[in-house]
């Protein structure tokens, strides 16, 4: 079963399989990526609330703007009156967002924030099967986490399978609060892609027959790869504001 990840809290550049970088550069890396990282919370006009992750993508200083990207399904169904508000990790402050463009095929949103103190990523279209990975996210809607992993699929394409190309799947696992989390090269730190949602194996308990456990499937974490969040970021026209 493939479950999305956005948490309502109220319903409950080397290709190939690069070593991981030393302790130090790695701690240094981390640090930097937990400074693009933000949280998305959404309040309903019915009560519920919903939490996500986000990852800065671009940034203008003239103005004190910048634009996350998150998965658009955590925002759904739109047409309900939300009010929605970003924080860094490990801040309590909190600043509004709003929703600025969407791709519905590809279950992307980019959110406008001002005020926020953030620095965008680059952005990797290419990874390769192995390629070591970092994944920062909120799960649960509570403190941020890094997980470590590596990638586990490449886009197919034609239904062939591939090497290299755009990030499909990962082997890190996540839970609910993740949608938008990113995935990061481990040694470059450019985002490869954000989380879209994960497959669950079911398994009964006796005496919950209606009620199975639904456990993640391991190496079957999915993407949305950096190849649509730069396409998006282009027909919105913040390219200009995007890392070079």
């Amino acid at each position: 079963m493939r479950r999305a990840l956005a948490f309502g809290a109220l319903a409950l550049t080397a290709a190939g399989c690069a070593s991981p970088p030393p302790l130090s550069r790695k701690s240094e890396l981390v640090r930097r990526l937990v400074e693009s990282t933000v949280q998305l919370w959404s309040e309903r006009a019915d009560g519920g609330r919903r939490a996500a992750s986000a990852v800065v993508v671009a940034a203008d200083p003239a103005t004190r703007r910048v634009w996350v990207v998150t998965a658009l399904h955590f925002l759904e169904p739109r047409t309900q009156s939300q009010e929605i508000v970003a924080r860094r990790a490990g801040r309590q402050t909190t600043v509004p967002a709003a929703i600025a463009h969407v791709d519905a095929d590809a279950d992307l949103a980019i959110l406008e924030i001002t005020g926020l103190d953030v620095v965008p990523v680059k952005l990797k279209p290419s990874a390769a099967l192995g390629d070591n990975i970092l994944l920062i996210a909120f799960p649960w809607g509570r403190r941020f986490t890094v997980v470590g992993g590596m990638v586990s699929q490449i886009t197919p394409v034609d239904g062939s399978l591939r090497i290299e190309g755009p990030a499909r799947m990962i082997d890190a696992t996540v839970t609910h609060g993740s949608s938008g989390g990113g995935v990061f090269d481990a040694q470059s730190g450019e985002l490869i892609g954000i989380v879209e949602s994960y497959r669950t194996a079911r398994i009964g308990v006796p005496g919950r027959a209606e009620r199975p456990l639904e456990i993640p499937v391991a190496g079957e974490t999915t993407l949305i790869p950096a190849p649509a969040i730069i396409a998006l970021l282009a027909t919105s026209g913040l390219e200009e504001f995007v890392p070079k």
